[in-house]
């Protein structure tokens, strides 16, 4: 059971275990497929001065000052993470929304694990982790996306 728990909370859409049966397998595929379908069958894209998300192919890229465009190596979580933050820019979100956004009802834990992921999309998205450019800490509330013109 805590291996399902963990499998969902860290991103997760769906968990089976062994044995399965191939007709759930398929059952479970085309639900997915459904869900993903019901958002009208746009291909969504969001774009910002150095970033591009796409959400449907799953990819995300950066493009900085060389104009060269990096692919991000980015987990389900972190994929999420950035794309909640592309879509939104200048909103503040606190831990409470994000997890409501990105586990939903499925988390279960302290709400500082947050903290840890956008650490950890910092380190592959900021020029300066230490120093952020794009993901800014709103103190005493909690998180917001920026991208702001370099000159």
């Amino acid at each position: 059971e805590i291996d399902r728990v963990i499998g969902l909370s860290t991103g997760a859409d769906d968990y089976m275990v062994k044995p399965f049966s191939p007709r759930e397998l398929v059952a479970r595929v085309r639900a997915l497929l459904r869900r993903s379908l019901r958002q009208g069958g746009q291909h969504q894209v969001n774009r910002t001065q150095h970033f591009i998300v796409d959400v449907d192919q799953r990819t995300a890229s950066r493009q900085m000052k060389s104009q060269e465009v990096e692919i991000l190596d980015l987990t389900t979580l972190e994929f999420n993470l950035l794309t909640t933050f592309v879509s939104n820019p200048g909103r503040v979100w606190n831990r409470t929304q994000l997890i409501d956004k990105l586990w939903g009802d499925n988390f279960f834990g302290d709400e500082r694990v947050v903290d840890t992921h956008v650490a950890r999309l910092r380190k592959k998205i900021e020029p300066d982790p230490a120093n952020p450019t794009f993901i800014k800490t709103v103190v005493g509330v909690g998180y917001k996306f920026e991208d702001p013109l370099v000159a």
